[in-house]
């Protein structure tokens, strides 16, 4: 998968390089664009556009060429803003239809359509309407049960989904979902490490206060993904809709945010579920603007080029990371490259962290030893009653001590007739004087 993506990026490239060489020779029309009408009352709400530069990063590329997976409440249908972009999809959770498209959840399953929208909606034909940050990158749909409704572990779908959606050509990885904890399914292990040795950019938010997430919990705990804090629209941290964590790589609009509904409505909306597929989309700009690209210096990229946050304390900060996310100068800066992911390395992590599989019990190599056969042992006697003597105890007990006291009887009364016929002697001694 990794050897055909490369193989897609490398032609993408030779492409623009022919493109670019037959200017010189004839001026073909530019490939069509989405349009944009920033004085749209729609657009001109979208003040990330603008504020995260991600308009100036529009005069380099928009995304064409990238697909990223959506892993959430699943994208519906009908909206137009989503018409020719869901290129493929699929259901975990055992509730939803094959293709992911079916929004899933009784409390919030326009989720994964909102998320969708900020990150490649495309917006209406003449300009006006909500349009996502890579509006000509492909998504992916891939349904996911939240709660108890769900037939499949929650760490079951997503590592199921995470899976899937490598093998089915994702180039980046929205996760606008997290955990009360710390930690993670060792399943998960498997999966982000699929994703990260096949080159995929895994986003991730960083979780709200608003929520009761008071720091980030898994998966923006997982060593190499791109965790994303929220600010409101002044660049300051968000109070409800963000929260803080030393895994936070950058910061991006969670306030006052536009979703296309599964109707296809547009409303307001907060948290850093929005901001995580605004960084998403940046990423899609990246790879579209540098094919040849490996996801770690995408990475590197994006938080290199982070403006600072005005209210940091430090670089990285616990509340911003390493700044507020910059779409135009992550596309068109330049930026020394590096050979490993800036954000850590899972593979590292289970290495230290997870037990290792026991060593099998070795196969013998020679033959055992015959040895003699143990003689068997003597029969056990009939049990006697302790009061009846035995041959035994007549034998070497009662005869002995019978014997014994006779003797000493005999001796006892020799003695004693002895001394009777002295004492007797004597007195006729004295009688006769």
């Amino acid at each position: 998968m990794r050897a055909r993506r490369l193989h897609t990026r490398v032609f993408a490239a030779l492409g623009v390089l022919t493109v670019s060489f037959t200017l010189f020779a004839a001026t073909p029309s530019p490939a069509p664009t989405i349009p944009d009408k920033p004085s749209d009352p729609t657009r001109a709400q979208e003040y990330w556009l603008d504020g995260a530069r991600i308009r100036e990063a529009w005069k380099t590329t928009r995304g064409a060429g990238v697909t990223i997976a959506v892993i959430d409440t699943g994208i519906a249908r009908g909206p137009a803003a989503f018409a020719g972009a869901v290129t493929d999809g699929t259901d975990v959770s055992g509730n939803g239809s094959a293709d992911g498209r079916t929004p899933l959840g009784p409390i919030d399953s326009d989720h994964g359509s909102r998320v969708a929208s900020l990150a490649a909606g495309r917006g209406a034909p003449d300009g006006t309407g909500m349009i996502g940050v890579a509006p000509e990158a492909n998504l992916l749909s891939i349904s996911l049960g939240f709660g108890a409704s769900a037939t499949v572990p929650f760490t079951t779908q997503v590592a199921e989904a995470i899976i899937w959606a490598v093998d089915n050509g994702a180039d980046v990885i929205n996760l606008s979902f997290t955990m009360n904890t710390l930690g993670w399914d060792p399943s998960w292990d498997k999966a982000f490490l699929h994703a990260f040795e096949n080159d995929v950019v895994v986003v991730v938010a960083a979780g709200n206060r608003g929520s009761g997430t008071t720091v980030v919990g898994a998966p923006a705990t997982i060593p190499g993904v791109l965790t994303v804090g929220g600010v409101d629209q002044h660049g300051t941290a968000s109070q409800s809709a963000s929260t803080q964590g030393i895994t936070i790589a950058v910061s991006a609009p969670s306030e006052g945010l536009l979703g296309v509904t599964a109707a296809g409505t547009v409303e307001r909306w907060n948290g850093t579920s929005g901001a995580a597929p605004i960084v998403s989309g940046i990423v899609a700009l990246v790879r579209a603007a540098h094919p040849d690209m490996d996801a770690a210096n995408v990475i590197n990229r994006v938080i290199s080029t982070a403006r600072p946050a005005p209210a940091a304390t430090s670089v990285p900060d616990p509340l911003y990371g390493f700044g507020l996310v910059d779409a135009a100068a992550a596309v068109s800066a330049e930026v020394p490259r590096v050979e490993e992911n800036p954000l850590g390395s899972l593979a590292e992590w289970v290495h230290l962290h997870r037990r290792a599989p026991s060593e099998p019990v070795p196969v013998p190599t020679s033959a055992p030893v015959a040895l003699p056969p143990v003689p068997q042992a003597d029969q056990p006697t009939k049990a006697d009653s302790p009061l009846i003597p035995t041959l035994e105890t007549l034998t070497y007990g009662t005869l002995p001590l019978l014997a014994l006291t006779a003797a000493g009887i005999l001796i006892a009364l020799g003695v004693t007739a002895a001394a009777r016929r002295i004492r007797l002697a004597r007195d006729r001694r004295t009688s006769a004087q």
